[in-house]
């Protein structure tokens, strides 16, 4: 996502020219430019306008140091005024009461069922919460089995009544049942239709009514771009919800929802969708998002899903193996897995500042270590934990039982080897330790 309109903002930037300050006349066509660049991106007309005019009363007379051009300058206003577009910063949701009860809203297909799932085992993982999950979705046949299926993937309860055809008795019923068995967090997925209709919307404003919910989340796919600003307000004007949770984050969108939504219904983006499995949702930072957008990567996210995966007795198991130079496949092996847990591939890369625009025309394949772990679980455990034994018989037998070529063995047994190799020189050359690695080109 965002990747056609970084790249436009980027030429932006380079039209302005101009020593020593910016003025009406050198960031005129900028500024063109760079609305244009925002409405190819399906954001709303007057949020773009709006935008463009903040961004030049704020620029018009900066004095531009000697060690920064205009055009860097400019990115600094128009980094900080995307940032307070899409909020300033990052909002909680309530979680004050017990339980805490947590209503979705939304059109059908804009995803409430799995973030319900998603938000399930986020709040139960990094909250300690012991969550709930409703189905009030009595219209959409496969939608209670789907909640089912979600609850046991992330070992969360689901309250359901597939023979009652009455949400609101559904809803008043599964608080009793989270108050009787000391659940402290209800979430409560409810139907959508394709579009908004006045009794889908009765009939979730009577579940608000019966159960009085401590916050309301409004659900969109980010694919829909400016229809999804519409139906959000529309969804606003009747619930008056709490926030905004956008879907599908990693398709291939314009962007425009994310960009526009929070001036249009002055409520705060709290989370984001960013793929298919159940720990792919992330709290929204709005500076994180402006960093991303102008090709500064968003490395504090990176930081923080490494740490996720972080285990700091593994951490010091796996350096006292590499000290002694007893890293073998298993623990290969295993660093892969924490890697993948981290999510899609090209979407970790383009957090790191300047690959973003490097990766833009490279496709990863997200079966990218597929082969890796096909020979690595081709060889006996003997082979995994002493790779100094795997000779030439041996990397054929691998190579047949994983369905790879010699060549791919004997490539990754290499880069194995080189692997190793470089982690102990990093490992032995610490402050401190004894020996200093030899460096040979």
């Amino acid at each position: 996502m965002f990747e056609n309109l970084s790249e436009r903002l980027d030429r932006s930037f380079k039209l302005l020219k101009g020593e020593g300050r910016i003025t009406e006349i050198n960031v005129a066509e900028t500024l063109k430019d760079v609305r244009k660049a925002l409405l190819d991106a399906d954001v709303n007309y007057k949020v773009a306008k709006q935008f463009t005019d903040t961004v030049k009363e704020k620029a018009l007379g900066l004095n531009v140091l000697s060690s920064v051009k205009p055009g860097q300058l400019m990115v600094k206003v128009v980094h900080d005024e995307l940032a307070q577009l899409m909020g300033g910063t990052a909002t909680d949701i309530n979680l004050k009461a017990s339980p805490s009860i947590i209503l979705m809203s939304g059109l059908q297909g804009s995803g409430k069922t799995t973030f319900s799932g998603k938000l399930a085992h986020l709040l139960k993982t990094k909250r300690g919460k012991n969550p709930l999950l409703v189905a009030c979705d009595v219209y959409r046949p496969a939608a209670i089995e789907q909640l089912h299926i979600l609850g046991g993937q992330i070992g969360v309860p689901v309250y359901a009544e597939p023979e009652n055809k009455n949400p609101v008795s559904i809803a008043r019923n599964a608080i009793k049942e989270a108050r009787l068995k000391g659940y402290d967090l209800v979430i409560v997925d409810t139907a959508g239709r394709l579009a908004v209709d006045e009794q889908m919307m009765q009939e979730i404003a009577a579940i608000k009514q019966a159960i009085q919910p401590d916050e309301i989340l409004f659900v969109v796919d980010a694919m829909t771009g400016q229809d999804a600003v519409n139906t959000a307000k529309e969804f606003n004007d009747r619930l008056n919800f709490d926030g905004v949770v956008l879907t599908k984050l990693d398709g291939d969108t314009r962007g425009g929802a994310a960009l526009s939504i929070r001036t249009v219904v002055d409520k705060p983006i709290k989370f984001v969708g960013t793929g298919e499995k159940m720990d792919a949702l992330d709290v929204f930072h709005p500076e994180r998002m402006a960093d991303r957008i102008l090709g500064m990567g968003d490395i504090v996210s990176l930081v923080e899903r490494a740490q996720e995966q972080y285990d700091e007795e593994e951490a010091r198991r796996l350096q006292k193996k590499i000290a002694k130079n007893q890293f073998d496949f298993n623990d290969f092996i295993a660093q892969i897995h924490q890697i993948k847990k981290m999510g899609n591939l090209k979407e970790l890369a383009s957090m790191i500042p300047g690959i973003g625009k490097v990766m833009k025309n490279i496709d990863i394949d997200e079966n990218a270590f597929k082969n890796i772990e096909a020979i690595i679980y081709s060889m006996t455990p003997g082979e995994r934990s002493n790779p100094a034994i795997l000779n030439g018989s041996r990397r054929l037998r691998i190579a047949t039982g994983s369905g790879t070529s010699l060549q791919e063995v004997n490539r990754l047994i290499k880069q194995f080897d080189e692997t190793r190799k470089m982690m102990r020189m990093l490992t032995t050359s610490r402050p401190g330790s004894k020996k200093l690695p030899t460096l040979r080109r």
